[in-house]
């Protein structure tokens, strides 16, 4: 048996230059983020909120700040997907929030998605007011991060041929969309049926992000199946929602929810349902324990999987960091492992 570890692990707004005074260096957060990573001994991570770098206004953004955090450790040699600036891979990172899959096992396709298999919903706002105090016309809504898919090769673990889709995808955040004419400031909205809007309208997101995945999903099944064998995938990564919430449920697309049975296949499956309740939680908000980082697989992998583990022993409740004038080095969430033993 050939083990092989999944992880996945939301770093926080990992960056070489804190985006103000409250935030630590990363100076600071290496010395804690690296023994985490570590820990986790994954054979494949998933990483969100990798912020890009550049010296001066010219150039490429790069990923300075995961480079300096590996340094020294296994992944440094690992082999690297990332997410890119726009619809060319040349222009290097997006300045923030980038997704980052790293593989001990070799990438031999690589792609990202961003409105590219679905459209941008359409809404007409309700409560918005442009600079004349009227109402804006109907506008599509688009969301921030591409999915970011990676085909790794496992024919050394897993015999001739293996391949994982792994897909690393941070959903939108429950934070409300900006309305205008409804805010005063980034936290503070005029009227409460602005900032209900807002906050629709980042469902609206999150749910389109999830359809889009699991569009992409429904064709790595039947390519598969067109060719004869079966997907082995991976969804990993920071959801915003839990498994019971509406984007989740779409990915998964459990036969309890669309009733046919001939999909049985195409179901995706969370590991963390082999977790004890009092481990199940990933983000820590005002004394509440949220699951809001999975890992899903498909079904064909489920005959090699054995447990997952949640990382959460410190993780402090990412409300309080807000109080204070001065955040913490660690993440607001904990990494999570899947472990499979394969035959090779």
């Amino acid at each position: 048996m050939a083990p092989l570890r999944i992880a996945t692990f939301n770093l926080e707004n990992l960056s070489v230059d804190p985006a103000d005074d409250r935030d630590p260096t990363l100076d600071d957060r290496i010395p804690v983020l690296r023994p985490a990573l570590q820990r986790l001994e994954a054979d494949v991570i998933c990483l969100q909120e990798i912020h890009g770098h550049r010296e001066g206004d010219q150039g490429s953004w790069t990923l300075d700040a995961l480079d300096r955090l590996i340094a020294g450790t296994d992944y440094a040699a690992f082999h690297r997907a990332a997410t890119w600036k726009g619809n060319d891979a040349a222009q290097g990172a997006a300045y923030q929030r980038n997704l980052v899959t790293l593989s001990r096992y070799p990438i031999v396709e690589q792609q990202q998605y961003l409105n590219d298999l679905t459209p941008a919903p359409s809404w007409r706002p309700i409560t918005a007011v442009d600079d004349d105090g009227d109402r804006p016309e109907t506008r599509d809504y688009s969301w921030e991060r591409p999915v970011l898919r990676a085909r790794l090769d496992l024919s050394a673990i897993a015999g001739q041929n293996r391949q994982l889709d792994v897909l690393n995808l941070h959903l939108k955040s429950k934070l409300p969309t900006a309305v205008p004419g409804q805010q005063e400031t980034w936290y503070r909205w005029k009227t409460a049926r602005g900032w209900a809007e807002g906050y629709y309208i980042s469902s609206i997101k999150r749910v389109g992000q999830a359809i889009e995945v699991r569009t992409l999903l429904d064709q790595l099944f039947e390519a598969a199946a067109q060719e004869g064998h079966d997907a082995w995938i991976a969804v990993c990564g920071d959801l915003n929602a839990d498994i019971e919430s509406v984007p989740v449920r779409a990915i998964l697309g459990a036969v309890e929810d669309h009733g046919n049975t001939e999909l049985l296949g195409q179901v995706m499956v969370p590991c963390e349902r082999t977790v004890p309740d009092s481990k199940r939680f990933t983000l820590y908000h005002h004394g509440i324990g949220n699951m809001i980082d999975h890992i899903l697989v498909s079904r064909s992998m489920i005959a090699h999987y054995r447990d997952t583990q949640v990382h959460n022993e410190l993780l402090h409740d990412e409300s309080v960091g807000y109080a204070y004038d001065s955040k913490y080095p660690e993440s607001d969430h904990a990494p999570v492992v899947a472990h499979f033993d394969l035959d090779g």
